[in-house]
């Protein structure tokens, strides 16, 4: 095995560094399911299943995606997709258009609803907890979080 710069095949040989990325990685996730839980109660009380929000998602960062595009990117069967794109649009969440070069092909799009939704509310649900729980922190406190996380993303981006 190959030991390169105090690495040996990718893996730290310091124990205690290793352990101190897996807490830190374990933090992590943790913070990025508090960050989600709000996103994730709005969803559910609009009662979207996974297939659906996943759908959505790509709807919303895709304005104008294929339905084939659609099936490839969620993963799904073409037949599949078009079942949810069909409940989707019911509901009034997504419109499909036909391409206007190839009226073969059909496009779908986020409805006015839906953008707005995504423009207005989910970075509100999504910074609340963050601000929340800064807001019971110090200056000093937040400004130390700060410099840490953006270091931490600087030694990430070098990696």
């Amino acid at each position: 095995m190959e030991v390169v710069e105090g690495r040996m095949a990718g893996r730290t040989e310091n124990p205690v560094v290793r352990e101190q990325a897996q807490r830190v990685e374990r933090d992590l996730g943790a913070i990025r399911r508090a960050l989600r839980r709000p996103l994730e109660a709005e969803i559910a009380r609009g009662e979207l299943t996974v297939p659906q929000a996943a759908v959505m998602q790509i709807v919303v960062r895709q304005p104008g995606v294929s339905l084939k595009d659609l099936s490839r990117e969620v993963s799904l069967a073409h037949s599949t997709v078009s079942g949810i794109a069909d409940r989707l649009e019911k509901r009034g969440m997504i419109e499909r258009r036909q391409d206007e070069s190839d009226g073969r092909i059909c496009r779908i799009f986020p409805t006015a609803q839906v953008m707005q939704f995504v423009r207005d509310t989910i970075p509100t649900l999504a910074s609340e907890p963050l601000i929340s729980a800064l807001l019971k922190s110090s200056a000093e406190e937040r400004d130390k979080i700060e410099q840490a996380l953006h270091r931490l993303r600087e030694l990430l981006d070098e990696a």
